[in-house]
């Protein structure tokens, strides 16, 4: 994290500040932002592996693509 001990601890000075409407809406807006985070590392984690994978496929076009997802379906099934 790029986030410095003064940055951190100029936040905490602000939240008793805060009415309590605009804790909640922090909070919120809080778990959203950590929710997109986790979020964004768990498909950068799934794009590496399959990058990683001798069973990737490479498509030059959106109908390639479209027709490998097809394919891949009907094996499945």
């Amino acid at each position: 994290m790029n986030t410095t001990v003064s940055e951190i601890d100029h936040i905490k000075e602000m939240l008793p500040v805060l009415p309590e409407t605009a804790l909640h809406e922090l909070r919120t807006f809080v778990d959203y932002l950590a929710d997109r985070e986790r979020r964004r590392k768990e498909l950068v984690e799934r794009v590496l592996k399959a990058e990683k994978s001798p069973e990737t496929i490479r498509c030059a076009t959106p109908d390639e693509f479209i027709q490998a997802i097809m394919s891949a379906d009907n094996v499945e099934n």
